[in-house]
């Protein structure tokens, strides 16, 4: 990137603050439809998704898979030996994968497309320009898109031993002989579950139960993964206080029954969730609004501060790359074409990449009951499937909740490939189908996603079957 140090004024049309999801979704899309566009970035080009989050995670969780073979395979009447992991192999894995995406987000790509990319921190010293490197950009609207950061709990001693977050554990090259994972969020599950399969001794502390947004059915499989890979999983449990000693770090746990145990780990990993990084940004001077640490901003993405928007984790909500990168496209049709359009947060989904994945789009079964009286349920087991049968993996759950017109509320799924299988779903709540689309398909034999269109059947078939159609069945069959 370029260090820019003129003293003229810059005034694009837009200057994106943040060069991750959502800030390259602007960007690119303004740049792309004739916008005149700055985009600024502190750190890496891509945020932390491709350089702490998504990309390095998914590749770490591809190795930790295959390392999985073994015991699956003695499933189907295959034996291995057991693997051997080599750290520093796997950490340039990681790596490789990372540079191979990082040219889709690279200042050059960016530049290409017309964008104005400046390497810097900015902050706002007035309501209508920001200052980067001594050089002051006032643009006629501004998208703050600077992401989050780990946050780091107040736990006792934990500034005295070396631990480990998101932004960290990725490089990391030496073998760990114990691993302890606080924090049983979707990060904490991940990563706890990759390690153990990449041979690590694995403890995870959790203060309340495991994946506590989710729906705690369909976490039941997730859980008895966890247990069935050799974790150690302490749910409703505290870390009291962290020590050096001499063969290790020394962790203090409490129940929430008061029980005390202390353990000892080779390392730590840090997972209790993330904060919105809007320190530093000016916000007090440009009059921003913040909600705790958080951004606050409209249905819109506006903030109160008519020439700003902010998308993404510095909002607060869910932290999640296509979240960002869905704000991002709502923010460049309320900016460039005046469509007032609004986020919907009933459509968002998202996805745990455990072994089984967890993934869910919609209202959650205690929100739409919250929110309507004629709530139904219709749930299927993987080992009604076909294809789970013949892959050997059975295990896993689909649960639609709906209102009794058909109205698609929310779809949960946990199983193989649940990610994957949500896609029909996605569409059919953002378009506003009706569970009888799902159950009209006609798929190809034996696959996982039969198992969409059987729930769906399975919700009409004691209409489709009853007493009244039957009758009218059989008079239809005297006709000549």
């Amino acid at each position: 990137m370029r260090l820019m140090t003129e003293t003229t004024i810059l005034t694009p049309d837009i200057c994106v603050i943040g060069a991750g999801s959502g800030g390259l979704t602007v960007a690119a899309g303004a740049a792309q439809l004739g916008a005149n566009v700055v985009l600024v970035e502190a750190g890496k080009m891509g945020g932390d998704c491709l350089n702490h989050g998504c990309v390095p995670s998914k590749a770490l969780l591809a190795a930790a898979h295959q390392a999985a073979i073994v015991p699956y395979a003695k499933k189907l009447g295959i034996s291995f030996r057991a693997p051997t992991i080599n750290r520093s192999n796997l950490s340039r894995h990681i790596a490789g994968v990372i540079a191979g995406i990082a040219p889709h987000d690279s200042v050059e790509r960016f530049e290409g497309l017309g964008v104005h990319v400046i390497h810097g921190h900015a902050a706002f010293d007035a309501p209508d320009s920001v200052v980067v490197n001594g050089q002051r950009i006032q643009a006629k609207r501004f998208v703050i898109a600077s992401g989050s950061m780990p946050v780091v709990p107040p736990i006792a001693g934990l500034d005295t031993v070396p631990y480990l977050t998101n932004e960290t554990i990725f490089a990391a090259t030496e073998a760990m002989a114990h691993l302890l994972v606080i924090g049983g969020g979707p990060v904490g599950v991940e990563l706890a579950q990759a390690h153990r399969r990449l041979g690590a001794k694995v403890t995870l502390v959790e203060m309340v139960r495991l994946l506590p947004k989710d729906d705690a059915e369909l976490v039941d499989f997730v859980r008895a993964a966890l247990v069935s890979d050799g974790i150690d999983l302490r749910e409703g449990t505290n870390v009291v206080r962290l020590e050096r000693g001499e063969d290790g770090i020394s962790v203090h746990l409490a129940n929430n029954e008061g029980v005390a145990q202390a353990i000892t780990v080779s390392h730590v990993l840090v997972a209790v969730g993330r904060k919105p990084r809007t320190d530093g940004l000016g916000l007090d001077r440009a009059g921003v609004a913040l909600n705790g640490a958080a951004i606050k901003v409209d249905q819109r993405l506006r903030t109160n501060n008519a020439r700003v928007y902010a998308i993404g984790d510095c909002i607060g909500g869910p932290a999640l790359t296509h979240v960002a990168g869905y704000h991002g496209g709502i923010v460049l049709r309320n900016i460039l074409f005046r469509l007032r359009a609004k986020v919907n947060p009933d459509i968002i989904p998202w996805a745990t990449f455990t072994d089984p994945e967890l993934a869910y789009v919609g209202l959650q079964e205690s929100a739409a009951r919250a929110r309507f009286k004629d709530v139904r349920t219709e749930l299927l087991d993987f080992e009604a499937n076909d294809r789970a049968r013949t892959e050997r993996r059975e295990a896993g759950r689909i649960k639609i909740v709906l209102r009794a017109s058909g109205q698609i509320l929310g779809v949960g799924i946990v199983g193989p490939q649940a990610g994957e299988l949500l896609a029909p779903w996605c569409l059919a709540i953002g378009r506003g189908l009706k569970l009888s689309a799902m159950a009209g398909l006609l798929l190809p034999y034996p696959t996982l996603s039969e198992i969409s269109k059987r729930v769906a059947g399975n919700y009409y078939a004691p209409r489709l079957f009853s007493v009244g159609v039957r009758a009218l069945v059989r008079g239809l069959l005297k006709l000549p």
